[in-house]
C-alpha cells in the first residue's frame, strides 16, 4: 500500500510514496505523532533531480527490513527542499555545524519540537570507506534516544542559535564604502582558474550573480571568459541548449547532469548581458539556445516553468546526454567526421565509455543541422525525469531573463512568454492576501511563499514593465513589494525574515543572507527595491534596500561569491542612477538607444503616465518621441534624437 505521500503534488515526494517506510509529509500531523509516540522526527530531505537521493533510495529506503527499523523507530518525514526551503535551510545549518559539510540527501534526527541533533547526509547500506551503515546509524539513534535522552535534549538547545541564519545579526552603523566594490573583484580574482576560466576547483558551479556582478563593474576578462568556458564545456548541452547544474570537474566537461530552471534563467540573462558588453555572437546565440531549450521542453500548457530535469534516465545517470563515435557517424553520415572533430569525441570517451559532447573544435557551416538531427535521435532515447511542479521564485527568473532578452534581441516571442508566465504568477498563484505562494502543480497552489518568492516576483515585474511599458507590471510590482514589506520585514534589525510574520513555528524564523547557488531573498529584495524606488520616488523603499545592506555590507566584500547579488544591490546604490523616461507615440528607437548596451545603473519607464512617478508631468516636443534623462527626478532638457539620448547616457 502507497504511504501518506501518495496525496502529495511534488513529484518527489510521490517518487517515495511506494517505499516501505511510513513516511509522511511535513505538517502538523507528523509533528504530533512523534510527539505521541515519544520517538524523534527523522527527516529525510532531497529532490527530484539529486542523484544520490536515487541512489539512497534504492539502496535503504526501498529495503524492507531497514523500513521496519525506520518506522518502529522514528517517525518519517520527506521533504522537497524546493517546495521548503524554509525547513531544508534549517537542517542544512545543523548538518553543517555537525559535520563541517553539508549536501542532499539530507538526514536529520529531531526531537519532537524540531530540534536537531544528528544530520548526515548519504548512507551506504552497508558499512563503506570509514562511514557506518545506515542501519547502524537507525539503531545508535533509537538507543540514544532511550539511553541517553538529557545529553541529547541538551545538545540539541544549544545548536538553536546557529539555525537562526542571519536573524541575529545586527546592523552596521558605518557608512557603506565604495572601496568594498573594488575589493569584491579583487577576492574574485584571487579564485579565478586562469587556465580554465571560473572560480575555484572541482567541483565547479556557474556563477551567474558574480558574473553580473564583474559585468557591471566594467571587468571583462574574467566574466567574458568564463562564460565562453562554459558555453564550450559539457555542462552546456551541445544538441539541445541548456546548462547542466555544475562540473564535477574544473575543466566544465563531465557535468551533474540534472538541468535546474533556476540555473538557466540566471545564466540565460548573463549571457545576454556578456553579449551587449562584448559582442560577441556567441554569447547572444548561447542566451537564445537556452531560453528556446526551456520554452521547447520547460513550459507548461499554462504559460508557467517545469522545475527540473533528472540527472538520471532510466535509473543511469548522463545516459540520455552521451554518445558514441559510433552513433555520430550512424545518425550524422558524411557529418560524422566534422561532428566529431567539433565535439571532441573519441573511441575511448570522456564519461565512463561514452561522450559528453564539448565545443572547442571547429564549427562546422551546417551546425545547426548537425544539432537538429541529434536532437531529433536523441528524443527517442529515455528521458531524464521531468519535475513539472512550477516554483514561483524561479519562474520569476525565466521572466526576467525572457523579458530582457525579449527587449534587447526585439524576439516577440521571448516577451509573450515573460507576460504569459507573468500573468500565470499573478492569477493562479496567488495566496487569499495577494502574495504568491510557493508551488503550483495539478492546477493548485498551496504552500505560503518564502521571502524569495515575492522578492524575485517584484525583479521580474520591474525588468517585465521596463521592457514592454505595459504599467500593469509596474503596479505589480508595487502591489507585491508592499506586501512583502507587511508580511516579511523586521521592524526591529532591519532586513527581511525568510518566512512571513504569519509562517507556521519551525524552529527559527531566519534571515538566509547568502547567495548561493542563487540570489538570496533578501540581496534581491534589496535591489528590486532600490530599482522600484528609482522608477516610483518613494524614498520608503531605497530605506527599506539600505537596512539589507546595513546587515552585511561589511562582510560581503570579503566573500564575493556568497554575496554578488548583494554586491549588485550596494553597486546600484552606490552609482549615479539615471532615470529614463520615454514619451510619446513611438518610443521604440530611442528605447532600442537604452536597451543596446549593458545599463545596469538605468531604470527606464515609458508608455501610459498613469501613477507612474517618473513620466508625471513629461510630455512629447513637437509631437516627437521624447527622452527625458533624469538623476533622483531632476531631468536634463528633453532630446527627441536617438545620438543625443545617446550621448546623455555616456558615463
Amino acid at each position: 500500500m502507497p504511504n501518506l505521500l501518495a496525496h502529495e503534488t511534488s513529484p518527489y515526494l510521490l517518487q517515495h510514496r511506494d517505499n516501505p517506510v511510513d513516511w509522511q509529509p511535513w505538517g502538523p500531523e507528523a509533528l504530533a505523532a512523534a510527539r505521541r509516540r515519544d520517538v524523534p522526527l527523522l527527516i529525510s530531505i532531497g529532490y527530484s533531480a539529486c542523484h544520490w537521493c536515487h541512489v539512497m533510495e534504492r539502496e535503504s529506503f526501498e529495503d524492507p527490513e531497514i523500513a521496519e527499523v525506520m518506522n518502529r523507530e522514528f517517525v518519517c518525514i520527506k521533504v522537497d527542499r524546493e517546495e521548503r526551503p524554509d525547513i531544508d535551510a534549517i537542517y542544512m545549518d545543523a548538518v553543517q555545524a555537525m559535520t563541517g559539510r553539508g549536501g542532499w540527501p539530507l538526514n536529520a534526527f529531531a526531537t519532537p519540537d524540531q530540534l536537531p541533533f544528528y544530520a548526515g547526509t548519504y548512507f551506504p547500506p552497508e558499512p563503506r570507506h570509514g562511514m557506518a551503515s545506515w542501519r547502524q546509524v537507525l539503531e545508535s539513534i533509537a538507543q540514544a534516544w532511550q539511553t541517553r535522552r538529557e545529553e541529547i535534549l541538551e545538545s540539541a538547545t544549544q545548536i538553536v542559535g546557529r539555525l537562526q541564519g542571519g536573524a541575529e545579526i545586527e546592523p552596521s552603523t558605518t557608512a557603506i564604502d565604495p572601496a568594498g566594490l573594488d575589493a569584491a573583484v579583487a577576492v574574485l580574482a584571487e579564485s579565478y582558474d586562469p587556465i580554465h576560466a571560473g572560480f575555484g576547483g572541482a567541483p565547479k558551479f556557474p556563477a551567474a550573480s558574480a558574473i553580473e556582478f564583474l559585468l557591471a563593474r566594467g571587468e571583462q576578462e574574467m566574466s567574458i571568459s568564463t562564460l565562453r568556458a562554459m558555453a564550450a564545456g559539457g555542462i552546456y548541452d551541445q544538441v539541445g541548449g541548456g546548462f547542466a547544474r555544475y562540473s564535477v570537474d574544473a575543466t566544465w566537461t563531465v557535468p551533474h547532469f540534472e538541468k535546474m530552471l533556476y540555473d538557466n534563467a540566471l545564466l540565460a540573462r548573463a549571457y545576454l548581458h556578456g553579449f551587449l558588453v562584448s559582442g560577441d555572437e556567441y554569447l547572444r546565440q548561447i542566451c537564445c539556445e537556452t531560453l528556446d531549450w526551456a520554452l521547447r521542453e520547460m513550459r507548461g500548457p499554462e504559460g508557467g516553468f517545469f522545475s527540473a530535469l533528472d540527472a538520471d534516465s532510466g535509473g543511469v545517470e548522463g545516459s540520455f546526454y552521451v554518445w558514441s563515435v559510433e552513433e555520430l557517424r550512424a545518425v550524422l553520415g558524411v557529418d560524422g567526421d566534422a561532428a566529431i572533430a567539433r565535439f571532441g569525441a573519441t573511441a575511448a570517451g570522456n564519461f565512463e565509455g561514452s561522450n559528453i559532447l564539448e565545443g572547442h573544435g571547429p564549427r562546422p557551416d551546417n551546425l545547426d543541422s548537425i544539432r537538429a538531427r541529434l536532437l531529433a535521435v536523441r528524443a527517442k532515447r529515455v528521458w531524464p525525469g521531468l519535475d513539472d511542479k512550477r516554483l514561483a521564485s524561479w519562474n520569476a527568473l525565466m521572466i526576467a531573463a525572457l523579458a530582457d532578452a525579449g527587449a534587447v534581441l526585439e524576439r516577440p516571442d521571448y516577451l509573450e512568454a515573460a507576460a504569459a508566465c507573468a500573468d500565470f504568477l499573478l492569477t493562479q498563484m496567488r495566496g487569499p492576501d495577494g502574495r504568491l505562494m510557493r508551488s503550483w502543480k495539478d492546477g493548485r497552489a498551496h504552500i505560503s511563499g518564502y521571502l524569495e518568492d515575492q522578492a524575485y516576483g517584484v525583479e521580474a515585474l520591474l525588468v517585465l514593465y521596463e521592457s514592454t511599458f505595459d504599467p500593469r507590471w509596474l503596479v505589480g510590482a508595487r502591489d507585491l513589494a508592499d506586501l512583502m514589506v507587511a508580511r516579511f520585514a523586521d521592524t526591529q534589525r532591519g532586513g527581511f525574515f525568510s518566512t512571513s510574520d504569519d509562517h507556521e513555528v519551525l524552529a527559527a524564523r531566519r534571515k538566509d543572507l547568502e547567495d548561493m547557488p542563487i540570489p538570496s531573498g533578501s540581496s534581491s529584495a534589496a535591489l528590486a527595491l532600490l530599482r522600484l524606488s528609482a522608477l516610483t520616488g518613494e524614498y520608503e523603499y531605497e530605506r527599506l534596500a539600505l537596512g539589507v545592506m546595513a546587515l552585511v555590507h561589511e562582510v560581503a566584500p570579503r566573500h564575493p561569491q556568497a554575496f554578488a547579488h548583494l554586491l549588485r544591490a550596494v553597486d546600484f546604490h552606490l552609482a549615479r542612477v539615471f532615470e529614463v523616461a520615454l514619451v510619446g507615440d513611438d518610443v521604440e528607437a530611442l528605447a532600442r538607444v537604452v536597451r543596446g548596451e549593458l545599463r545596469p545603473y538605468v531604470v527606464l519607464a515609458g508608455g501610459p503616465p498613469d501613477g507612474i512617478g517618473l513620466l508625471a508631468g513629461r510630455s512629447a516636443v513637437d509631437g516627437r518621441a521624447t527622452a527625458y534623462v533624469c538623476e533622483s527626478f531632476a531631468c536634463q532638457a528633453p532630446v527627441t534624437d536617438a545620438a543625443e539620448l545617446a550621448a546623455l547616457l555616456a558615463r
